[in-house]
């Protein structure tokens, strides 16, 4: 909501800025469609040149992200610590039991209490990877650490790709706006006989593409780019989080502790609190 709040107001204040100047749209209108079929045009064909296939096809839905916000919730920040403190105590309890749920988590009554988390194949996966090789006595916990770094790293900098991209995009539209601009003032060239009204409505055509180029690059593509960079980063801070409660149990801390170490490193405004999740782990105590 407040992505669409974001660009309606961009919209308003400048082209209501420019009406309420004494503008004339008709110019703008008249020349929109042409210098649109330019530099759009231009734009689309060199993101496809310079992106590959997996980039140009989570564009659109990179975009939805903004839109959306966030994937995880303060609740689910919850949810994993209370998956991990199930699965860590599981581990220290009955490693036999362990390798079951671990190995068909699809299976397990333990991650199909938590569908969110489930149907994250990176979240699961960082999670049954690392407790796995924990049972193999891959257990030093610098090394795993620094495993886990590498891993979710390279998560992330496959997860900016489309942002990146966008923002390399709009540090490209000024300059093909000047491109559109300078077509314009070639065509008004070629009419140079024609009087100083056919001439001044040409001339004003061609810094359209000028104006378009520049202010889709500053006020609607690369605010996308910065904002879906945000997304992205504050989506990764979840797998931040599997990191800490897993490093901290590979150093013997007690399971408590290890859900304490991961809350710790939940962003603050996502952070569920000390009451909370003890209350949720002994509800699990009890059931369980």
């Amino acid at each position: 909501m407040i992505g669409v709040i974001g660009i309606a107001l961009t919209f308003i204040m400048v082209f209501g800025g420019y009406i309420l100047a004494g503008g004339k749209m008709g110019v703008i209108l008249h020349s929109l469609p042409f210098e649109m079929m330019m530099i759009g045009g231009a734009a689309a064909g060199a993101y496809a040149l310079s992106n590959d296939g997996g980039t140009i096809k989570h564009t659109v839905s990179g975009i939805g992200r903004v839109f959306k916000g966030g994937k995880w919730t303060e609740a689910d920040y919850q949810d994993i610590l209370c998956l991990l403190f199930q699965l860590l105590r599981l581990a220290r309890n009955s490693p036999v039991e362990l390798e079951e749920h671990i190995e068909n988590p699809e299976s397990s009554p333990i991650f199909q209490a938590y569908p969110r988390i489930l149907a994250d194949h990176e979240a699961v996966e960082l999670v049954t990877d690392t407790l796995r090789s924990a049972s193999l006595n891959y257990d030093d916990p610098y090394q795993v650490e620094e495993m886990l770094s590498r891993r979710i790293g390279l998560m992330k900098e496959e997860a900016l790709h489309v942002p990146h991209a966008l923002q390399n995009l709009a540090d490209a539209l000024p300059a093909l706006g000047i491109v559109a601009a300078v077509l314009g003032v070639v065509k008004t060239m070629a009419s140079i006989d024609q009087p100083p009204e056919v001439l001044g409505k040409m001339i004003g055509g061609a810094l359209v593409g000028t104006f378009l180029g520049v202010f889709l690059a500053y006020g609607l593509v690369a605010p996308l780019a910065q904002r879906l960079t945000s997304v992205v980063k504050q989506d990764q801070s979840f797998l931040d989080v599997i990191k800490a409660a897993l490093i901290a149990a590979l150093h013997q801390h007690a399971t408590n502790l290890c859900v304490e170490v991961g809350r710790q490193a939940t962003p603050s405004h996502l952070r569920p609190s000390f009451v909370s999740v003890e209350t949720a782990l002994r509800e699990i105590k009890r059931v369980g």
